[in-house]
């Protein structure tokens, strides 16, 4: 998935929240606007291969309006970037940038945010540091809260692998066949909620060993006993065939953990095929 930049309706000025507009106050609030921007990101732990959204904040303490503010946040290199809930958003020169402009001044006490979520890339290794920076075209008493930043730690995540073993060769319409699997975690974590599910092609589960399955024609989702990280779980799969089957019957099967995200999902999905006879 190449990296884009998914805009909203929203504008940055829109999100500012601000009374009504005051008259000038002279030219000594001018060039006196106190900018400050904050960022954090959810979950505080990274996982490689799942979602990471990150909040930008940003305030005007005044006592001066903000003139154009302009807002950069720099994103991590193993953060591909899927969407931005800010119009005025988009994507900057540098590798991975976000670049907000306001069209209009901000005035003193105004507040606002955006949001920016994305996906943690397989091979990830942290820390991850996004920063975020806030400047505008009048000169800020207070430098020091311009610019903030944001450290996530890369958890080593697991490695889970599905394949299939010896199966039946043929069968017939009308029959059934077996599907042996196998599920290798291949560390470092413990892996205690391991989920294979199932797609078969022209057959319907009918039973299952070595795991708790359920599902019809369409998908079965199988639920696994901890594997430990070097171990591996066995289930056996048993479908029927309907008696107008007229093509080949198999199936598909991946394997995921909803808890950690996965440094190799390439060998998370297998596919295995039984031939189909007649008489």
């Amino acid at each position: 998935m190449g990296r884009r930049v998914v805009t909203g309706v929203t504008g940055l000025v829109c999100v500012f929240v601000a009374g009504a507009p005051q008259p000038a106050l002279g030219t000594d609030r001018w060039g006196t606007a106190d900018l400050k921007v904050g960022i954090s990101a959810s979950p505080k732990v990274a996982q490689p291969g799942q979602p990471l959204t990150y909040h930008v904040n940003v305030h005007n303490s005044g006592p001066g309006d903000a003139v154009l503010p302009v807002l950069r946040v720099q994103m991590p290199r193993d953060f591909q970037i899927v969407n931005v809930d800010v119009a005025e958003c988009g994507p900057g020169r540098g590798f991975n940038e976000v670049v907000c402009q306001s069209s209009k001044d901000v005035m003193a006490g105004g507040s606002g945010g955006m949001t920016i979520t994305g996906v943690i890339r397989p091979g990830a290794h942290g820390p991850l540091r996004a920063e975020a920076t806030l400047s505008s075209e009048v000169v800020d008493g207070d430098e020091t809260d311009n610019t903030a930043e944001a450290v996530t730690r890369v958890d080593d995540g697991a490695d889970l692998a599905v394949r299939f073993g010896s199966s039946t060769r043929f069968t017939r319409p009308g029959h059934w066949f077996a599907v042996r699997a196998e599920v290798r975690n291949r560390g470092p974590r413990v892996v205690r909620d391991a989920y294979v599910f199932f797609q078969p092609r022209e057959a319907r589960f009918l039973s299952a060993s070595g795991a708790r399955c359920r599902g019809g024609r369409s998908f079965v989702g199988c639920a696994l006993p901890p594997i430990r990280s070097g171990s591996r779980g066995l289930l056996r799969l048993v479908f029927r065939v309907p008696s107008r089957a007229s093509h080949a019957v198999g199936t598909m099967a991946t394997v995921y953990s909803q808890r950690f995200g996965d440094r190799r999902p390439a060998n998370n999905s297998a596919r295995m095929r039984v031939a189909l006879r007649r008489g």
